[in-house]
């Protein structure tokens, strides 16, 4: 039986072959590493988490994302199922220790015969002859790959920053400043009891001087031709967001409410807080503190926190290139390439942004994929699921009829990667309070998940 060719090893890359090998067929993962490293991950394992190890929400009923895990969960996961098996207590959010989730998931693909693992470059375009294939290469694929889908779309791909957060060992925290509360005291449910984050307080003062120090920093120095290409809205690095207003991070990542500290009768103007990074608890990451500082700068800005003056670091913040397709001109709903049809994309380089949708783009190009080894065509989750509206944001859901004009803007040529969100479901067609309608919408997701699935 002809096997279906995944490029890319990652999470997309994946959860892609799992679903595929489910349905009975194999599969060849290509993965460069460690043949070819890239400047993000550390590791050769499948599947590596190189940013957080935070999958996010993970509520169902109220967060759009925590949807999306729901819906993933009972299309047979294997990212959603390593991710549950490997969990970290991080209040209402699923997160995970990165080292047993990547081998938890690379463990399941190689106990299959119907899965073999070639590491090495793929430098080119794979031809019709390979049959069918899955590009699962992310953000950061490899050059000659990049410029090759490049030469056949015809189109420049856009591009934007990601910043990843520091990580601090714990027995290098302060507890005589810092204590552990969830914000809320909000925990998940059978795992995590509320106080799930360490949290390390600030009085105006100390805010204020840190937010000057963090402007005054050194910041990584980018090429000319990196210069102008935007961040992500969603993963900023806090200098960015400080540039934009000194109290842009006090309502962002460092807002104190929902948090007591235990030690001081005094609330706190803001709260810097970190999230248990591994099953040990030996490893926290600081939440939402993406970074371009030089480590230097880091290393002495940092130490500066109320409980991190003597913080050792695991890992500094870093920042590398993210590129990504304009999907809605180049693939069709099964999120093959309109050019070459037996060609399919999937992951974050599709335009969709974060671990869950990443990974959800590689099951649903997995089953699309699978469906046409059985001779089949598959029908794209409707719309009004988690799944079908962030296929559609990715595929039709920016060009809406519309031809692009020379040298005018249309909302085509706007595309700009997205996480999962309320926004991209349709709405519910009828009036009802305002804290009723994420968990109605959430309900119908799932039922019409359940007839597609049927």
């Amino acid at each position: 039986m002809k096997p279906v060719h995944i490029i890319g090893g990652g999470l997309a890359g994946s959860e892609a072959a799992w679903q595929i090998i489910s349905a009975g067929h194999p599969v060849v993962i290509h993965e460069m590493r460690p043949v070819e490293k890239t400047d993000a991950h550390e590791t050769n394992t499948l599947a590596e988490l190189v940013c957080s190890n935070s999958f996010r929400s993970d509520d169902y009923e109220n967060n759009a994302v925590g949807l999306l895990h729901e819906e993933m969960r009972r299309c047979n996961s294997l990212i959603m199922k390593c991710a549950n098996d490997h969990r970290v207590p991080a209040g209402g959010a699923l997160a995970v220790d990165r080292g047993a989730f990547s081998s938890a998931v690379e463990d399941a693909l190689l106990s299959s015969d119907l899965v073999t693992i070639e590491r090495g470059v793929v430098s080119e375009l794979p031809p019709e002859e390979w049959g069918q294939v899955i590009i699962a290469t992310g953000p950061l694929t490899h050059g000659p790959l990049a410029e090759a889908i490049r030469d056949e779309t015809g189109r420049d791909s856009l591009s934007f920053f990601d910043a990843i957060a520091p990580i601090v060992y714990q027995d290098s925290i302060d507890f005589s400043k810092a204590w552990m509360q969830s914000r809320w005291d909000k925990g998940a449910e059978g795992i995590g009891d509320g106080a799930d984050y360490v949290n390390c307080p600030m009085s105006e003062e100390q805010y204020y001087a840190f937010i000057d120090g963090l402007l005054a920093a050194d910041k990584t120095q980018f090429k000319d031709w990196e210069k102008d290409t935007p961040y992500f809205e969603a993963c900023l690095p806090i200098e960015v967001m400080a540039e934009r207003g000194p109290m842009t991070l006090s309502f962002g990542p460092m807002k104190p409410i929902g948090l007591t500290n235990p030690h001081s009768d005094e609330q706190p103007y803001a709260v810097v807080q970190l999230r248990q990074d591994n099953t040990l608890g030996t490893l926290y990451n600081m939440v939402g503190f993406q970074t371009k500082m030089t480590h230097g700068a880091q290393t002495e800005l940092l130490r500066t926190i109320p409980g991190l003056e003597n913080a050792r670091f695991a890992r500094l913040g870093g920042i590398h290139r993210n590129t990504f397709m304009n999907s809605p001109h180049l693939l069709d709903e099964e999120l093959r390439l309109k050019s070459k049809p037996h060609l399919r994309f999937a992951g974050q380089m599709t335009g969709v942004e974060g671990y869950v949708e990443s990974s959800a783009m590689g099951l649903l190009a997995g089953r699309f994929a699978a469906a046409n080894m059985a001779g089949e065509s598959m029908t794209p989750p409707p719309n009004s699921t988690a799944l079908g509206g962030l296929l559609a944001h990715i595929t039709t859901g920016h060009i809406e009829g519309r031809e692009i004009q020379e040298g005018k803007k249309t909302k085509a040529d706007s595309f700009q990667p997205m996480n999962i969100n309320f926004g991209l479901l349709p709405p519910l067609g009828q009036r009802m309070k305002k804290r009723d309608r994420k968990p109605a919408m959430s309900k119908r997701a799932l039922a019409d998940l359940e007839t597609w699935m049927a």
